[in-house]
């Protein structure tokens, strides 16, 4: 133990007490945030200039600012120029309002910095991730004695399942010997709705994007099977082409679609795939009483993909990639270095996630998701599920009603529909390209108004406003207002860009 005769002048290093007293202050600056949340913008319209001129643009400091002025300076500067997904009429992008209980679990996890690589060096976090991995694998029904990892997101979840399927099914050492040691294309099979992280990870891995074999879809935008046995018939009579890889989707991006699972399962068995499923965000969806029939199919998955901040309420970053072998993990990532000394027993063996994953030094990620697992419970998150589809299910009924919107789709918690003035007949190829265009200026129109903030998608070639819910703090007051929102911002601009061709 070192004595306080040896301390030394640090500025970095905080006495309890001036820890205290910080950390009091910003707790109470966050909570006053937190209670004054509903009455704020979602966002504000900001040009980068004016956040560049916010921050200044000199030099780095040569002196320090005293820690409480720049704590509550910086807070400050946060809560009034961020885009809240806390919001309650925050519609956007699959990110989730953050559990407080989350924030407090990141503080803890900051406070101790456990570095969760090795066993030797986070124990207990390194068997709280462990905790962590089975309890979401038994929440989405996927197989006992499985393993995983947390990452920081659904690429890089996807990513990771991505590369194990790549060493687990190329018939060579592709680890010493690359993709030089055989002349076929490794080839993968995704529908056109799939996520980028796909394109991510065969540019990384140096497959190329070219080895990507892009699926039709139906008109619920699920992958279409004929398409898919097609294209895989076609590549196993081509010497060029060697197909390793299936991606399914529980719950795309634009619509919430879930491809059917079960079918491209019996696909990747009858052929000797690999079965990977993008479930960041819905395979959670698998934990509710009554699931879409298709998320059962997880269980079938060699590798999947589920994210904790997307529909678990986590705040950001708490990805995971579940295995149905860990080993397919340790085999697609581990090296054991001379510098890396962590003791070995068989009988009790230790879990040093460094091998499982391409991150060596890796947060302690895990801790957020286990605090909110154990304080919600099972019940408490399939209430909220079944809370965030019902309003889901809300808001679209609500468009149907709409004189003036359009109902499109509807899947998981994500309903998309179109602003469509009553007084225009759409049968025109011009009307709907005006139509399309109109929509497409409104999410900005409307977004930069801060009065709530919605995405766009593009279904069958028509541009819709897109909503998706995983926000516990909205309520039906807050569904129920959106409608006339958009039909306020919508015929505002209607009036200003409908071409005179298309005028009553």
């Amino acid at each position: 133990m070192t004595g306080t005769e040896d301390k030394r002048d640090s500025a970095p290093d905080l006495s309890p007490d001036e820890f205290r007293k910080l950390g009091y202050a910003l707790v109470d600056q966050i909570a006053e945030f937190f209670g004054t949340l509903p009455q704020r913008p979602v966002t504000r319209a900001h040009a980068p200039k004016e956040i560049r001129a916010l921050l200044g643009t000199g030099s780095l400091p040569d002196q320090g600012t005293p820690a409480d002025a720049l704590l509550r300076e910086i807070a400050e500067q946060l809560f009034d120029h961020s885009l809240h997904n806390g919001h309650p009429r925050f519609f956007g992008y699959i990110t989730s309002s953050a559990a407080p209980l989350g924030a407090l679990g990141d503080l803890l996890a900051s406070a101790v910095n456990s570095n969760v690589g090795g066993w030797d060096i986070s124990p207990l976090a390194s068997e709280i991730e462990a905790q962590t991995i089975r309890w979401l694998a038994e929440l989405v029904h996927y197989p006992d004695g499985g393993g995983g990892l947390m990452v920081s997101g659904g690429n890089m979840a996807n990513i990771v399942g991505f590369f194990a399927a790549r060493k687990a099914q190329a018939p060579w050492e592709i680890r010493t010997e690359g993709l030089r040691a055989d002349s076929r294309q490794l080839t993968v099979y995704a529908s056109h709705e799939t996520h980028t992280w796909l394109q991510k990870a065969a540019d990384l891995s140096g497959l190329g994007t070219d080895s990507i074999r892009w699926i039709e879809t139906d008109d619920r935008q699920r992958m279409d099977m004929t398409d898919l046995r097609r294209r895989i018939d076609a590549d196993e009579k081509n010497q060029d082409r060697l197909p390793f890889l299936v991606v399914g989707t529980a719950g795309t991006v634009s619509t919430g679609a879930i491809d059917p699972l079960h079918e491209i399962a019996d696909i990747c068995a009858e052929r000797g795939l690999w079965f990977h499923v993008d479930g960041a965000y819905g395979a959670v969806g698998a934990a509710l009483p009554k699931p879409p029939a298709e998320l059962s199919g997880l269980a079938r998955a060699d590798s999947v993909a589920l994210d904790p901040h997307k529909w678990l309420y986590s705040p950001l970053e708490a990805g995971c990639t579940l295995v149905r072998d860990p080993a397919h993990l340790t085999d697609a990532f581990s090296f054991s270095p001379d510098y890396y000394h962590f003791i070995e027993d068989e009988d009790d063996p230790r879990i040093n996630y460094y091998e499982y994953g391409i991150q060596n030094s890796r947060g302690f990620r895990a801790l957020k998701v286990w605090l909110g697992l154990r304080h919600v419970g099972r019940e408490g998150y399939v209430q909220l599920l079944e809370q965030d589809i019902a309003l889901s299910e809300r808001l679209y009924d609500s468009a149907a009603k709409h004189p003036d919107l359009e109902p499109l789709t509807q899947e998981l918690s994500i309903a998309t529909f179109r602003y469509k003035p009553a007084d225009i007949e759409a049968t025109a190829e011009s009307a709907e390209n005006y139509l399309n265009d109109l929509n497409h200026q409104l999410v900005s129109r409307l977004n930069d108004s801060g009065e709530a903030f919605i995405s766009n998608a593009v279904i069958n070639g028509t541009n819709a406003l897109r909503t998706c819910i995983v926000n516990f703090r909205t309520s039906a007051g807050d569904v129920d207002a959106l409608p006339e929102i958009v039909v306020r911002h919508g015929s505002e601009l209607d009036r200003e860009i409908r071409p005179a061709n298309l005028r009553r």
